[in-house]
């Protein structure tokens, strides 16, 4: 069982740029996709950004494509979303998962990932 933890949440003001993190422990990362979701006080969790196995492919919301970034340094076993030009409306905590099953795509649904992080908290102030 893999465990992620994730770092580097915080307060911002809107149109700056945060970097989070999500290290693993337990598992190798390398082989598996990952993902990156939020949920904001109220709402269901909602995909934000996904990265298949390879790093060759990435998958992202509407709402944040073109200002945030997924990427992974398989050397550190750890996964980033940097995430640039910052809303008030991303406003969430976000949650770094994995897939299960190795040399997966990039997936969307929370169903496409089976290990989850504690979360991390994102406020963006207007």
């Amino acid at each position: 069982q893999v465990q992620l933890v994730e770092s580097g949440g915080g307060l911002v003001q809107a149109g700056g740029s945060l970097r989070l993190s999500c290290a693993a422990s337990g598992r190798t990362l390398s082989r598996y996709a990952m993902g990156w979701f939020r949920q904001a006080p109220g709402k269901e969790r909602e995909f934000v950004a996904a990265l298949n196995w390879s790093g060759f492919k990435t998958n992202y919301a509407d709402s944040v494509k073109g200002r945030f970034t997924i990427s992974r340094d398989n050397a550190k076993n750890t996964v980033y979303l940097q995430m640039d030009s910052l809303k008030p409306e991303d406003t969430a905590v976000y949650y770094c998962a994995a897939d299960e099953t190795p040399w997966g795509t990039a997936g969307r649904a929370p169903s496409d990932f089976g290990s989850w992080g504690q979360g991390t908290q994102v406020t963006v102030s207007s």
